[in-house]
């Protein structure tokens, strides 16, 4: 009975200690050290680029158990910016964003998991919220670095690429063929809490 007690308790011990060795991470926007960015085909002769200006985020992170890993992101829609102010307000519209109806768009992990053979990267699951639909995406994310900055606090970036297809988001606007996915790109500094 003692022994099984002690056992208990080491290994509680050991739940709590792996438990506290992840760190809180505040993702820096206000620092600008922090993007969600997009990339769509137009009409199939170039590329288009964009990005949301405005989000707020969390994650926590574990060097020793990065599957234990979460992050939560809320990005305000109407932020959008494709540098033409005219497109901007059609993407708010409803044609695509509905910003009136979903001012926000949100992700929420439910799992990481790191590559067997590749150290820093690993794929990122979770729940994607954009135009009132909720879908299940996989991220695949890399571990950029971490260390001291300057103003003696502590730093960790992810970067990460993700395709989601626009009709699985209620957007059907007609593009053509090359323009039915849009590439987002993600790319995360924290600072630690």
């Amino acid at each position: 009975m003692k022994k099984t007690l002690i056992a208990a308790a080491l290994a509680g011990s050991t739940l709590f200690t792996s438990a506290a060795m992840a760190e809180d991470y505040k993702i820096d926007t206000e620092g600008q050290h922090a993007f969600i960015q997009f990339k769509i085909s137009h009409l199939g002769y170039s590329w288009l680029y964009g990005r949301f200006n405005d989000f707020e985020g969390s994650f926590s992170y574990d060097e020793n158990a990065p599957e234990n890993a979460s992050v939560n992101v809320t990005i305000d829609t109407s932020s959008v910016d494709t540098n033409h102010a005219e497109r901007d307000k059609h993407l708010r519209g409803d044609d695509f964003l509905s910003v009136s109806d979903h001012p926000t768009a949100t992700f929420k992990s439910t799992k990481y998991v790191p590559d067997d053979d590749d150290e820093g990267e690993g794929t990122l699951h979770g729940e994607f919220t954009l135009n009132g639909v909720t879908k299940e995406i996989a991220i695949e994310v890399e571990h950029v670095g971490a260390g001291e900055d300057p103003w003696g606090g502590f730093r960790r970036g992810f970067e990460g690429e993700v395709d989601l297809t626009l009709a699985d988001y209620g957007i059907d606007y007609n593009l053509g063929p090359a323009a039915k996915e849009v590439e987002l790109t993600l790319s995360i500094e924290g600072v630690r809490q």
